[in-house]
């Protein structure tokens, strides 16, 4: 599998995953024609993309879904974020089905995508864990407020671990924002804090060479070096040394 990092941050935020012969998009945050360039820079054709996955209808989620259009790439959504999207053609529309409180496997070629709930001021977000035939499994977990069991029972086993670590909560405190601002991003609806990553990491992260990505920095109220040491102090308390046991990118805007 291979993982391009096309956008992250609150200008916009858009995952490309190749798997053999397909490549899927994981949220659409940028402009169009921003998407086409990038693509065309890592060497994917942008009317080769299978599916476009989205997590949640926030604009620097979905401000380049009609690229959907152009090329007639199929939307994933759940039934709740639909609410929030327009723009995209009837037919191109696919809805993320549950059952029995669980969403529904999405197969698209030798890729299975697994929906997972996610905790989030939007109608219905999700994060995506997903696997090709290989078993090489990534993981997708961009807006939620904190993390819980279920989310990491999806994510496990992931060598691909693309996470949020978007802010230092005494940043936040003292930033420019309004009170209502800054309780909204602390909140369990909010965003995750680097230590609330760095505790989901310590119990998710197994020393099998997994590669994390710290994604949807803050520009204000995080520093991606604070980032990195958060992370890194609490693996090291679990004896994961960087670029021994795991490998550590942290991407900003």
């Amino acid at each position: 599998m291979k993982v391009d990092i096309l956008a992250s941050g609150s200008k916009g935020n858009c995952i490309a995953l190749t798997s053999q012969d397909q490549t899927i998009l994981i949220d659409a945050g940028i402009a169009k024609t921003k998407i086409e360039k990038r693509l065309l820079d890592v060497g994917v054709r942008p009317d080769h993309i299978t599916g476009i996955f989205i997590t949640h209808a926030h604009g620097d989620h979905i401000k380049g879904l009609p690229l959907a259009n152009k090329y007639r790439i199929p939307v994933y959504a759940t039934e709740g974020e639909w609410k929030g999207i327009s723009g995209v053609d009837g037919e191109l529309r696919r809805t993320a089905e549950t059952r029995y409180g669980k969403y529904e496997t999405i197969k698209l070629g030798d890729t299975w995508i697994y929906p997972f709930r996610t905790h989030h001021d939007a109608y219905e977000p999700v994060g995506y864990a997903i696997e090709d035939d290989s078993r090489e499994r990534a993981c997708v977990l961009f807006d939620t407020g904190k993390y819980d069991q279920e989310m990491l029972d999806m994510m496990e086993g992931s060598i691909y671990v693309l996470i949020e670590a978007n802010h230092d909560p005494d940043m936040v405190e003292v930033s420019d924002y309004p009170i209502s601002t800054q309780s909204r991003i602390l909140s369990d609806l909010g965003h995750m804090s680097n230590q609330q990553t760095a505790e989901a990491l310590q119990k998710l992260i197994q020393g099998r060479g997994e590669r994390i990505y710290l994604t949807h920095l803050s520009s204000k109220n995080n520093m991606p070096a604070l980032a990195e040491m958060t992370v890194k102090a609490a693996l090291k308390q679990r004896g994961f040394i960087a670029g021994t046991h795991y490998h550590l990118e942290v991407v900003s805007e």
